[in-house]
């Protein structure tokens, strides 16, 4: 059988043979390399590999032999059209909470936020931490402002981008050592201008990193913007837990409502260098996973204490980015849940209402 140079409509017809199920985005060739974007249902290590050789061993029989098929995966997403959501260009908005402070919510938001990009997606973040930002640092930013760009006669902040995620924070206007002693009214209206006053052009997903606690910030963030879901961040410790069950219950307030799509331990366990068998639990042990039944809310994954994270935030690369390593394999395993779990909430449930808050429930 002779075999084809190249052809389009081929690999398009071949791929289809293969697996019915499976998009194909994209086919490009540069000299004899031919690289197929393609978005995939079960995002899974074992499913993406068996694809990939099922592929490119039915690409190789029919094709010459002189070219190089490279295969790009990217997870299918059910995005929720949302006549409700006030900036329009953003198909998915997740917020990102603890409830208690220190537990490694901003480095997980900033792991999540960089896996997206790494799968494909356009990503960005919102630094909602007000009082405490830390997204300039975790990204290399610090120094940097946003430059004013206009837009239908408006002018706009242009977010930041590092590592293929867009950024705003209130850290890109204060200095290091500038604390930000600001009523919450003042917070607000910071807030509003981050949100409205950028000009984030088109993203997947815009991740909200919010402060500790369950206040005006988060208040704030409900009232203006409708959120397709939450993500509650805790280390196993009962002290953080606590707080974590709060947290979890402002989204589930009547007048709130908003999905919780998973829960993520931070600080599970530490593997020590000379025996990676043995795992100590320094903070207790399946805490939230415990809190994940309670609460029947999914358990989307758990992150090791490993000096290799802490180190890279504070060098401002978000140790995820890293390929083939323990942590980037975490959190592609927890960044596939969220999506699994948002495409669930996006196929099954109803755009979120901007809440429209009428009462004090909650704050006698």
């Amino acid at each position: 059988m002779s075999k084809e140079l190249f052809s389009k409509e081929k690999i398009k017809n071949l791929i289809n043979d293969v697996d019915k199920s499976i998009e194909i985005v994209n086919i490009n060739k540069f000299s004899n390399d031919v690289t197929i974007d393609l978005l995939i249902e079960n995002f899974t290590h074992k499913s993406k590999a068996e694809a990939r050789n099922n592929i490119t061993e039915v690409l190789s029989k029919n094709f010459d032999s002189n070219l190089n098929f490279k295969i790009n995966f990217k997870p299918k997403v059910v995005d929720r059209e949302d006549s409700n959501n006030q900036l329009k260009n953003i198909k998915n908005i997740i917020a990102i909470s603890s409830a208690k402070g220190g537990v490694g919510k901003s480095t997980v938001t900033a792991n999540i936020a960089v896996t997206l990009s790494k799968m494909g997606f356009k990503v960005g973040i919102l630094d909602a931490d007000i009082y405490g930002p830390s997204m300039h640092i975790m990204f290399d930013l610090v120094g940097r402002k946003p430059l004013a760009v206009d837009v239908d006669g408006k002018s706009k902040m242009k977010p930041l981008e590092s590592y293929g995620v867009k950024i705003l924070s209130i850290g890109f206007f204060t200095s290091m050592d500038q604390a930000v002693i600001w009523r919450g009214p003042m917070a607000t209206k910071a807030l509003n201008q981050l949100i409205f006053d950028a000009d984030w052009k088109e993203l997947d997903f815009l991740l909200i990193d919010l402060p500790p606690g369950t206040g005006d910030i988060h208040l704030s963030i409900v009232q203006k913007l409708s959120v397709n879901g939450s993500i509650v961040v805790s280390t196993p410790q009962i002290v953080a837990m606590a707080d974590a069950r709060k947290g979890i219950s402002m989204y589930r307030q009547e007048n709130i409502n908003i999905p919780v799509l998973g829960l993520i331990e931070n600080m599970s366990y530490f593997n020590p260098p000379d025996d990676k068998e043995k795992k100590y639990y320094i903070f207790g042990k399946d805490g939230v996973k415990n809190l994940s039944e309670d609460f029947e809310i999914p358990f989307i994954g758990e992150v090791p204490i490993v000096q290799g994270l802490r180190e890279s935030g504070d060098i401002g690369r978000p140790g995820a980015l890293q390929e083939d390593t323990e942590l980037s394999r975490v959190f592609e395993d927890i960044t596939r849940n969220m999506i699994i779990n948002l495409t669930e909430r996006n196929t099954n449930l109803p755009p979120t209402e901007i809440v429209k808050i009428k009462t004090m429930a909650g704050c006698s």
